[in-house]
């Protein structure tokens, strides 16, 4: 990790730095960041000669070395000084809750305006909503493009930052024309490395928020990481890692339930981790002890479905959406289960 002496290298800098790095076979990659651009390098840096040639530049402060196979995420990176902020809660600090309906139905814009107005006075920080869905079924519902009007519309109404997913370049494409505050990579993308190092390039040095759920099949925790790594190595370090159960299925729950894996993930990256126990347990009636749990684990946040009248919802909210009552009671116990587990951190 190349640390300059100054906020941004000039372009013949960064080409000096990149005339040396190919030299031992490795690349240069700018990370963006509100106080300074940090230059990571990709590849094997084990090199005494390459790190004494970038040294001696007099742009150079420092290098930074970093041997874990995920190096942006690891947390002996300069990233870990950097706070994922949504609205005016600063993730790792803060608890987040990000809350709302599975899928935006396009013929029922008012439904879910009523819901995003419910989901505000709960106490939500960031309003979720599916504006595209990925179905395993081509006849099941799949969304529409106009729900991208309804969800900023309901961004107007509440003030809330705004979450969606996106499934394509042309998506996200949509999505950063429309302004939307967070990206949300689901699990069937979570390994498609071409989409998200696209992600990290179209949304960096900007403050919008990516957050990666983790795959459905996905193994080694480091897998995760390093999927995540794609997005900030393009140049965005807004990163939220975010846990939703995996395959296969546990008797009674959707998925099983991987909200322990947090406590992993945060003694190897700085990334904050917001778990979605919604995808987890997959009924409305085991969401609340599954959010409990995550937060126990020390989850910096959650991602839950929740909408005003679930029967009427699209989707996954009529079996696993919980209601905006049952939203303000539990933001107020997961915020007394945070306090809780604080004791415990070492």
């Amino acid at each position: 990790m190349i640390l300059p002496n100054k906020k941004q290298l000039a372009e013949s800098e960064i080409a000096i730095l990149n005339s040396i790095a190919k030299e031992f076979n490795v690349s240069i990659q700018p990370i963006y960041g509100t106080n300074r651009t940090i230059y990571a390098i990709l590849g094997d840096e084990r090199s005494p000669l390459m790190i004494k040639r970038f040294e001696g530049l007099d742009f150079v402060e420092r290098i930074d070395q970093i041997q874990a196979p995920f190096k942006l995420m690891s947390k002996e990176n300069n990233l870990a000084q950097h706070h994922v902020i949504i609205g005016e809660k600063v993730l790792g600090h803060d608890l987040v809750v990000i809350a709302g309906p599975c899928a935006i139905d396009p013929n029922n814009a008012n439904l879910f305006v009523e819901s995003a107005m419910a989901i505000k006075e709960a106490g939500a920080d960031m309003l979720r909503g599916g504006v595209w869905k990925p179905r395993t079924s081509p006849h099941a519902f799949k969304g529409d493009a106009k729900s991208l009007d309804i969800l900023c519309e309901a961004r107007a109404k509440t003030g809330l930052p705004i979450n969606t997913e996106v499934m394509d370049v042309h998506q996200l494409e949509m999505c950063i024309e429309a302004g939307i505050d967070c990206i949300q990579i689901g699990a069937r993308n979570a390994l498609n490395y071409p989409l998200l190092s696209a992600i990290g390039r179209a949304t960096h040095d900007t403050a919008i928020k990516v957050l990666l759920k983790r795959g459905m099949h996905m193994g080694a925790i480091n897998e995760f990481i390093l999927a995540a790594e794609y997005i900030v190595a393009g140049g965005n370090p807004n990163i939220m890692l975010c846990p939703r159960g995996t395959q296969p299925a546990m008797d009674g729950y959707r998925n099983t339930p991987d909200e322990a894996i947090t406590s992993l993930l945060k003694e190897k990256t700085w990334a904050p981790v917001v778990v979605d126990p919604s995808h987890s347990v997959g009924k409305a009636k085991y969401v609340p002890k599954a959010a409990l749990a995550a937060i126990s684990y020390g989850a910096d946040g959650v991602l839950i479905e929740c909408h005003s009248k679930p029967s009427k919802g699209l989707g996954d909210d009529p079996k696993q959406a919980i209601t905006p009552d049952v939203l303000k009671k539990l933001i107020v116990d997961m915020r007394q289960v945070k306090a809780i587990t604080e004791k415990y951190n070492v």
